[in-house]
């Protein structure tokens, strides 16, 4: 059975390269999972190999866990379709991208084609690895427990609030939670009193008696 050798580098990170033996009959799923084994990120999250051309345009879309939309567009799924139904080129290459949410994109290059497989290797197989991977965020935005001393934490945006909707909150308070500041006043009022009692500065008046002693 032939192998595949591809080289794997991160669009946006240089320093980093991985190169990973797959057989041809394996699928992309199995490249996706190789991938990432080099990498130490989970690999459960949707991504799709896109067929490319030396510029790096994607083509044809290969995907795992699809949304609705790709879905109902027919995309291929990775498991299903195998490396040797789209290697036509000898430096065939493709674009991949991994998370969409927070997304890491990749260019796979195919570097050669080996005749033989090595007795006792399992494949895929990640033959080199040059370069730490730079850390997985995943689906879930970081959102800090306080704001880093000296910085300005943006609440509405980490909260996912619009612009328009920043009339509602009056201010926010240092443990993090919004306060309406009318309800604080109407609270303190009645707590306190108004702030300026219409009786203030002047005591009641004494009361005439009635009768006829004046």
């Amino acid at each position: 059975m032939a192998l595949y050798r591809f080289r794997v580098t991160f669009e946006d990170y240089d320093d980093v390269m991985r190169e990973i033996d797959v057989k041809s009959n394996q699928t992309f799923e199995d490249l996706h999972r190789a991938i990432h084994k080099s990498t130490g990120y989970n690999p459960e999250y949707p991504s799709s190999f896109y067929i490319s051309n030396d510029q790096w345009i994607k083509g044809e879309e290969i995907t795992y866990l699809p949304n609705q939309k790709r879905v109902d567009r027919g995309v291929s799924l990775m498991e299903k379709v195998k490396l040797l139904s789209f290697i036509d080129d000898p430096h065939q290459k493709f674009y991949y991208t991994f998370n969409f949410d927070r997304p890491f994109d990749f260019h796979v290059e195919l570097m050669k084609i080996i005749l033989d497989e090595t007795p006792g290797v399992v494949y895929p197989a990640v033959i080199k690895s040059v370069g730490e991977a730079p850390k997985q965020f995943g689906n879930l935005p970081n959102i800090p427990a306080s704001a880093p001393e000296g910085d300005d934490f943006d609440f509405l945006n980490e909260m996912a609030f619009g612009e328009e909707d920043a009339e509602d909150f009056s201010e926010v308070n240092e443990a993090g939670e919004v306060v309406d500041e009318e309800k604080v006043a109407d609270e303190e009022e009645d707590e306190f009193g108004s702030d300026f009692p219409e009786d203030e500065g002047f005591e009641d008046e004494p009361k005439l008696p009635h009768g006829d002693d004046y």
